[in-house]
């Protein structure tokens, strides 16, 4: 009753005309960084801390939280119709998400990705609100062990999700490991594989990767077919939005999507990408039609789209309550914290309960705000496919 009443007072403490305002600029400028692959909600919303020196700290958080929930909205955008994921967390996405546009599918994939973001971040929302302390002292009892059991999940995961033939998979698995030890070993402060070049001390990020592997595949693919035409890609096939048999084969991924994602959000070093790819293998294996998946699937969109949406969801739940930020923009958001000179922890709800019952309540909003805002949008994002791919 007490976290109903505290909820209350975050409403009407996020629904004053300012707060709306930075609420709908955040998931605005969220969606834009998301859509635009190598930049980022944690790129953003660090760009911002200097602007928001001496703002009221309330509205500056609404804002940056709408950054980060749009960031993840706006990832799949590119993902589905580009084949050129906006966000890590998004790259799954295109998997399927693509080939749905290749069959004049995409404003169906949109549609799904949105609701299912909508759907994952409202379920990962209210977990925040009332399960949160129980979220945490899951995360706090993981050690080494459940950590390396976690990581060798996560690389079954992939490797099964990555075709039928499990030797392109380890050797994918084994590409990608080989890429993520390239820079200082944060153990032991030894320069890995970087070659002499002091530009990969920092590694190599997988956006970077993700961008390197699926736009520049995607356009030596599109310049090796410039003189047989684009007849492979339909804009449009039926109607642009859902119909009744895609309703309901995406309700079920956007459930348990959405339950998958916010525990991984809550433990450090989870992050968006690890429940994006379990909740595909889920679904690959849920479907009764298999076979479908690499053709052009959706619940090869919806499940991995309300797992990303979820787990951000979850992030907020140990940079509340234990100051601990588990993903880049967390760690931003702390130092965001610290600049107005504000400490997470427990102590936090009751030391400053506009602050934190505001911000979980303008995720709500911002939710609702990000489902206006991106399905109208479908129709007019579907028509990119229309541009002749040479010129795309």
């Amino acid at each position: 009753m007490e976290t109903l009443q505290s909820l209350l007072h975050g409403f009407g403490v996020a629904l004053t005309f300012q707060n709306l305002l930075w609420a709908f600029i955040g998931v605005t400028l969220g969606t834009v960084v998301g859509i635009l692959p190598g930049i980022g909600p944690a790129l953003t919303v660090a760009l911002l801390l200097p602007v928001t020196y001496g703002l009221d700290p309330v509205g500056s958080f609404i804002m940056f939280a709408g950054i980060y929930y749009g960031g993840m909205y706006g990832g799949s955008t590119t993902s589905i119709l580009l084949n050129t994921p906006g966000e890590s967390a998004s790259i799954i996405t295109a998997v399927e998400g693509n080939r749905m546009a290749r069959k004049g599918r995409g404003a169906a994939a949109l549609a799904t990705a949105a609701i299912g973001s909508f759907v994952a971040g409202t379920i990962a929302t209210v977990a925040l609100t009332f399960v949160a302390p129980v979220v945490v002292k899951l995360a706090l009892k993981f050690g080494p062990a459940d950590y390396f059991a976690l990581m060798i999940l996560a690389f079954t995961t992939v490797t099964s999700v990555l075709g039928s033939s499990v030797l392109r998979g380890l050797a994918s698995l084994m590409f990608g490991l080989a890429l993520g030890l390239v820079g200082i070993d944060l153990q032991t402060g030894q320069a890995r594989y970087t070659l002499g070049r002091l530009e990969l001390l920092d590694g190599i990020s997988v956006v970077v990767v993700a961008v390197g592997l699926f736009a520049v595949g995607e356009t030596f693919y599109v310049a090796s077919r410039l003189r047989r035409g684009s007849a492979d890609v339909q804009a449009i096939n039926g109607s642009i939005w859902m119909n009744r048999e895609e309703w309901k084969r995406s309700w079920k991924p956007w459930l348990r999507g959405s339950f998958i994602g916010f525990p991984f959000g809550a433990l450090p070093a989870g992050g968006a990408e690890i429940p994006t790819f379990l909740s595909y293998a889920m679904e690959k294996r849920l479907a009764k039609n298999p076979e479908e998946f690499g053709h052009g699937a959706i619940e090869g969109v919806a499940g991995p789209e309300a797992a990303n949406n979820s787990a951000a969801a979850g992030v907020l739940v140990p940079l509340l309550t234990l100051g601990l930020p588990t993903s880049a923009t967390a760690a931003i958001m702390l130092a965001a914290f610290q600049q107005f000179g504000l400490q997470p922890g427990p102590l936090l709800f009751s030391r400053a309960p506009d602050l934190v019952w505001g911000l979980i309540a303008s995720l709500y909003i911002g939710n609702f705000m990000l489902l206006v805002l991106n399905l109208p949008l479908v129709g007019i994002w579907v028509r990119l496919l229309t541009i002749p791919r040479p010129l795309l």
